[in-house]
């Protein structure tokens, strides 16, 4: 490894080398085992004797922070003394953020701690000595979907061969827009599966649908722009708007879905989740679409239709999406693979009216320029061959099946507490807290928690007050025989929060 001396000034040079190679160790940035560079490489880089460094090296091995191997090199010890690891940056207690960021709720960061659950806040204990979250004995978070069904071979198989297609490839900056061979592959499995019209040039590939949403309010949102969100709806999509300087509402859903005539006349932006509403599940009806569209045309506003879980169906036909029916340019689509696929492979996009592709383009290739290549030239061949739909065939079966068993618990354990929100779609069931009960739906949530069950309440996906009382079960990341037991646990904890 390079380790970087600065010599500077005046003094003594191998003390001065001694010093930096000694802090380097004690505060982790040199390593127990590693290899330092030889005397006589470090002595030409730092232009200095071959000595100088000897002399160093020398007392650094005496004191037992590095050792010497013959024939091999110099080596940090494997216990080198007093180790402090407190090197950090400074602290800048004269800079701060905007106020938005001032309040936003700090996520712990990866291998410090446990991480925050979507909507409550609720955290999964870190799992002892390793510093990462471990799965609860009964994981009924939301958004999750099974690792265990993702095609991990096909893809390994896949993501390899455009690895060693890369290696002949002039190195450069890609298409903003994304590989066009996932462009086309997305037009052609979104225009099937979802009947939305699009061709290679409307879509924009994006690292998920919170992306999306980004470089849609980045184009669109002026400071001080009302925009409209669900209530109850997507946390992280009411806060992304915020960040950006938009003064966010709620707008109300009943079982058809957004209450259109709640919309307020100003709003530049409406975000919807129509095939699936999150988090309640209900579809928006053909009328609530027809009257949304209607009035975007006439607000010359914008609608964000995300199409959340909507592959994942288990009864009725699905209903076209918003961007299928608009003729007028208001809708921007927003599609995902987080959850078809895994979260952590960043892959999305959006279809958007012409009028806004420049815009968007330019706004992802100043966030981050373009995605990973091969990954989305990977995704493409997983689309073209039919292997996405297979898949999601086999994942649909299986999380049925959990699904059901989800249903019948809430019948049976459940009666009287709380009531299924009508669901036909995706990895989650709401229910609400039943007439005349008087439940803290976080208090059993907190209560749940220490338990080893994750779930989540329905007052943590709510911007406005009153919150709602229900709870949020997600089915993804459960395993089916963890489902009946767990289920009955929660209703002896859910039971035992009930107020008198």
């Amino acid at each position: 490894m390079d380790v970087h001396v600065t010599l500077t000034g005046r003094g003594d040079l191998a003390a001065r080398i001694y010093r930096q190679l000694r802090e380097a160790v004690l505060d982790g940035r040199l390593r127990p085992g590693e290899r330092l560079p030889p005397t006589r490489e470090l002595a030409r880089r730092l232009e200095v004797s071959r000595n100088t460094v000897s002399i160093a090296y020398d007392r650094l091995t005496a004191e037992g922070f590095l050792v010497g191997r013959v024939g091999a090199g110099t080596f940090v010890c494997d216990e080198p003394p007093g180790r402090t690891l407190l090197r950090s940056a400074p602290a800048g207690g004269d800079v701060r953020p905007r106020a938005f960021w001032r309040s936003a709720a700090p996520e712990p960061e990866p291998g410090t701690a446990a991480f925050p659950e979507p909507g409550t806040g609720a955290v999964v204990p870190p799992k002892p000595g390793t510093g990462t979250a471990a799965p609860p004995p009964y994981d009924f978070r939301v958004g999750v979907p099974d690792a265990g069904l993702f095609p991990l071979e096909t893809w390994r198989r896949l993501l390899a061969r455009e690895l060693r297609a890369a290696l002949v490839r002039p190195a450069g900056y890609a298409d903003p827009a994304g590989h066009p061979g996932l462009r086309e592959a997305i037009a052609r499995y979104a225009g099937v599966s979802r009947s939305v019209r699009a061709a290679a040039a409307d879509v924009l590939v994006t690292a998920g649908a919170q992306q999306a949403l980004n470089l849609v309010g980045r184009v669109l949102i002026e400071p001080g722009d009302l925009v409209a969100v669900e209530e109850p709806g997507y946390p992280p999509a009411r806060a992304l708007l915020r960040s950006l300087g938009a003064r966010v509402t709620g707008v109300p859903v009943d079982a058809e879905g957004l209450v259109v005539s709640a919309l307020p006349d100003a709003a530049r932006l409406v975000y919807v989740t129509p095939s699936h509403q999150f988090p309640l599940g209900t579809p928006m009806s053909l009328g609530r679409r027809a009257a949304l569209l209607e009035w975007a045309a006439r607000r010359g506003a914008v609608v964000v239709e995300d199409d959340y879980d909507s592959e994942f169906r288990f009864e009725d036909r699905p209903l076209e999406p918003l961007q299928s029916l608009d003729r007028g340019g208001h809708v921007v689509y927003v599609g995902s693979f987080s959850k078809t696929l895994l979260p952590t492979l960043r892959l999305g996009f959006l279809v958007a009216p012409a009028s806004l592709r420049p815009a968007l383009r330019a706004a992802r290739r100043l966030t981050d320029w373009h995605g990973e290549p091969s990954a989305q030239a990977a995704l493409a061949r997983f689309l073209d061959e039919g292997l996405m739909g297979r898949h999601i065939r086999r994942a649909t079966r299986e999380y049925a099946a959990r699904r059901e068993r989800i249903v019948a618990a809430l019948q049976r354990d459940f009666a009287g507490l709380l009531d299924p929100v009508p669901s036909v779609a995706g990895l989650h069931l709401c229910a609400r807290v039943s007439t005349g009960v008087r439940l803290d739906t976080r208090e059993a949530v907190s209560r749940a928690g220490a338990a080893g069950i994750a779930v989540e309440s329905l007052a943590g996906y709510c911007g406005e007050t009153p919150a709602q009382a229900g709870l949020v079960i997600g089915y993804g990341a459960i395993t089916p025989e963890r489902i009946a037991p767990g289920m009955q646990r929660l209703a002896e904890i859910v039971r035992a929060a009930v107020r008198d």
